[in-house]
């Protein structure tokens, strides 16, 4: 794959984190989607503001998401 390509995927790749990040899944993608392509699930990653305006865009661990779940009985798994 030429330079030209692998910079393409890239970027494509990112585009589906920065959504991801904000919570929602990406159009035209499934959860099965994401995770067959290495990606983490909406509600797996979070986003965070710094003071100087820069966004960091964070992975929860797996015991972060099980104690939302537990704190969130209710939790929809609908995609939105």
């Amino acid at each position: 794959m030429c330079m030209a390509c692998e910079q393409g995927d890239q970027d494509r790749l990112w585009a589906l984190v920065e959504i991801i990040s904000t919570g929602k899944l990406p159009d035209g993608h499934t959860l099965d989607d994401l995770r067959a392509m290495g990606l983490p699930l909406p509600g797996e990653l979070y986003r965070e503001e710094q003071k100087d305006g820069t966004v960091m865009i964070k992975q929860r661990s797996p015991k972060e998401i099980a104690a939302l779940k537990k704190n969130n009985a209710f939790v929809c798994d609908t995609p939105q």
